[in-house]
């Protein structure tokens, strides 16, 4: 299986926070964002990345739960799945989990693989996040 690494600068399209009201400090967060993607192998290098998730939080810190698409430039897509922690300390709130893919389209059809992520927030909207995994390709499928 190739490895890679890679990096995500994005935003936050359409974020949404409900105070449960159960326990002090207790959130609920739905949220969309966008992000461009670098990454070290060609094939998965200057992608859009959409991801969609939810998230548990109490005083800062709790868990996220989360889908990706990225796009190609030729339309082909790769799709998966992602959880992970998120900590807030002095203000500032990092997170890292782990992903895996759970299906593509186009040459990226029948695509496997994970990996892991670590990342923080550079504003109350926008996030950095670096990542690393490794994938297979259906067999019979060239990547380029």
């Amino acid at each position: 299986m190739p490895n890679f690494t890679g990096q995500l600068k994005g935003s936050s399209t359409v974020q949404t926070i409900v105070s449960c009201n159960d326990t002090p400090g207790h959130q609920l967060m739905l949220r969309a964002g966008i992000a461009q993607q670098t990454c070290s192998d060609p094939l998965f290098n200057n992608t859009r990345h959409s991801s969609y998730s939810t998230a548990d939080i109490t005083n800062g810190t709790g868990h996220e739960y989360g889908y990706f698409v990225n796009e190609h430039a030729n339309g082909d897509r790769e799709s998966g799945s992602w959880e992970g922690t998120i900590t807030t300390k002095n203000d500032k709130v990092s997170f890292e989990g782990t992903w895996k893919y759970t299906h593509g389209t186009g040459r990226l059809a029948g695509i496997s693989g994970n990996g892991k992520f670590k990342g923080h927030m550079i504003s109350a909207s926008e996030s950095e996040v670096s990542f690393e995994g490794n994938y297979q390709l259906k067999a019979g499928l060239r990547a380029a």
